[in-house]
């Protein structure tokens, strides 16, 4: 019998009302959206539903408009990976602006890849009034 392809949907894209590493739960949406008002501190992402997976190892990416380090040269996109823990799992991608909020505005690109395919992508436009 084959194998199951795994089944990967978004279930939630935009302002979310924080995230803590160390919580149980994700994040909750407080807005469905891809335009972002940049403020110090909001966050910012997707969650998505992966099914079928378990062990399977994940890649994400969040590409952004060239941050600068401190010598000013820009940062390398943040990425890394993660194993996707049960049968019916969801992840929380995101991100969340710091001071100066000048070099942050712009497009940040996020995407997820499962065996060498992408199968989850959003881009947020990250903006001042």
């Amino acid at each position: 019998m084959a194998k199951q392809k795994p089944v990967v949907s978004i279930r939630s894209f935009g302002i979310y009302d924080g995230w803590d590493e160390k919580a149980k739960g994700l994040p909750q949406i407080t807005e469905f959206t891809t335009r972002v008002r940049a403020e110090i501190d909001v966050e910012f992402g997707f969650i998505v539903n992966i099914k079928r997976a378990k062990n399977a190892q994940i890649r994400y990416c969040i590409y952004h408009p060239d941050i600068p380090d401190d010598q000013g040269v820009p940062r390398p996109p943040f990425d890394g990976q993660v194993y996707v823990k049960s049968n019916d799992w969801d992840f929380y991608l995101g991100d969340t602006i710091w001071a100066p909020l000048e070099n942050k505005l712009g497009d940040w690109r996020m995407t997820l890849e499962l065996a060498d395919q992408v199968v989850a992508d959003k881009t947020f436009s990250l903006y001042v009034d």
